[in-house]
C-alpha cells in the first residue's frame, strides 16, 4: 500500500506575515486619515450637548427660585446651594446636576448672567482663546 505522508503546516511563513502587515499599513493609511479628522467634530459636539444639558439645569433652577443663578454664584448654584445673595429659598436638595463636567478640552464651562441677557453658557474652544474659528471657535447656548 503508498503511505500518504502529509506534511501539516506549523504556522505562518515569514512572507505571509510582511504580506499581511503591508496590507494593514496600507489599509491604515486611508482610512486613519477619515477617522482622526472628526475627533475636533466629536469636541465641538460633545461641547454643544453639554451646553445644553446645563441650560436645561438652569432652566430648572429658575422653575424652583424664579431667577437664574447671578454670574457670582455662576453653575455651582446648579451643584451646591449658593451662599452668595440673592440665597435661593426653594433649591432643590441634591442640586440640579450632580456635578459640573469639563469642556472636551478639560476646562471648565463659562457662565455670565447680566441684567437683561438671559444666562450666558459657554466655552472657549480648542485654543482657550475668545473668537477663533473651526475647533478653536467659543461655542455657548447663545450661538447659531
Amino acid at each position: 500500500m503508498y503511505q500518504i505522508n502529509m506534511k501539516k503546516n506549523q504556522g505562518f511563513t515569514l512572507i505571509e506575515i510582511i504580506v499581511v502587515v503591508v496590507i494593514i499599513g496600507i489599509l491604515a493609511t486611508l482610512i486613519a486619515p477619515k477617522f482622526l479628522g472628526r475627533t475636533d467634530e466629536a469636541r465641538v459636539v460633545k461641547a454643544k450637548n453639554d451646553i445644553k444639558a446645563l441650560e436645561s439645569a438652569l432652566d430648572l433652577y429658575k422653575l424652583d427660585n424664579y431667577q437664574y443663578p447671578t454670574t457670582d454664584q455662576g453653575l455651582e448654584a446648579l451643584v451646591e446651594k449658593p451662599s452668595v445673595d440673592p440665597v435661593p429659598n426653594s433649591w432643590k436638595d441634591g442640586g440640579y446636576v450632580k456635578k459640573l463636567s469639563k469642556d472636551p478640552w478639560q476646562r471648565d464651562y463659562l457662565y455670565s448672567n447680566e441684567a437683561g441677557e438671559g444666562p450666558l453658557i459657554y466655552t472657549l474652544g480648542a485654543d482657550g482663546v475668545d473668537g477663533g474659528e473651526g475647533p478653536n471657535a467659543d461655542i455657548s447656548n447663545q450661538s447659531e
